[in-house]
């Protein structure tokens, strides 16, 4: 278990995309700690979400932490690209390029803090050699590209070993896929603080439901905690 701040980061994948700049709004009345940006290229992953002008034109709807997440490859280019547009956050996959240190070093130097994302298949001693230049881990508890996908169990293992690794640092570790009211416990038990969901919030679109829905997975996150 982390005494980091549990943080509850709903994913706008799973938004109506025609009126993303209200569910933006709606999550963040519904409570939500940060906004999760998972940025798809369908090249890394198979499918294609948005870029950064489109996470820029809903910048101005609140002022809560953006969560970027880069499923893309390459990296490198785009990063200036997400920082001007608002991130607060940008994730990279270790997976994703040759120079992952040059990667991270190159977000922190735009005055953001720099995650690493794990695949499921990818171990975490990955990370091993650059976890001081890492802000946030954030553990692959899917295969990435699609939203609506079951928990990999073995994720909980591997949270362990994240936070392992972590230790004392000031480094969040995040949990990505099949986040739900009913493994949040587990999950943060595990090691986690920053739990991602994505239908677990926003399936069926419905705004009255994403209020009950964050304060179920957060209830669940927390009752260990007490």
């Amino acid at each position: 278990m982390s005494n980091r701040p549990l943080r509850i980061a709903p994913s706008i994948l799973s938004a109506d995309f025609a009126r993303l700049g209200q569910e933006v709004k709606d999550i963040v009345d519904a409570g939500a700690d940060y906004i999760h940006i998972d940025v798809m290229d369908g090249h890394f992953v198979p499918n294609i979400s948005f870029g950064a002008p489109v996470m820029k034109a809903v910048r101005g709807v609140t002022d809560k932490v953006f969560d970027v997440h880069l499923m893309i490859a390459p990296t490198d280019a785009y990063l200036a690209d997400f920082a001007a547009a608002g991130a607060d956050i940008i994730t990279v996959h270790a997976e994703a390029g040759p120079h992952l240190h040059r990667s991270l070093q190159a977000i922190r130097a735009m005055g953001k803090k720099a995650g690493v994302a794990l695949n499921p298949a990818t171990p975490v001693s990955a990370i091993q050699h650059v976890i001081d230049d890492c802000d946030l881990v954030l553990v692959m508890s899917v295969n990435p590209g699609f939203g609506g996908q079951n928990f990999i169990p073995e994720s909980l293992n591997k949270i362990r070993q994240a936070r392992a690794l972590i230790g004392g640092r000031d480094i969040d570790l995040e949990v990505d896929g099949g986040v739900t009211a009913a493994n949040a416990n587990d999950i943060v038990a595990a090691g986690a603080n920053v739990l991602v969901a994505g239908s677990a919030v926003y399936g069926g679109n419905d705004p009255a439901t994403y209020g009950p829905r964050i304060k179920a997975i957060r209830d669940a996150a927390t009752s260990l905690r007490a």
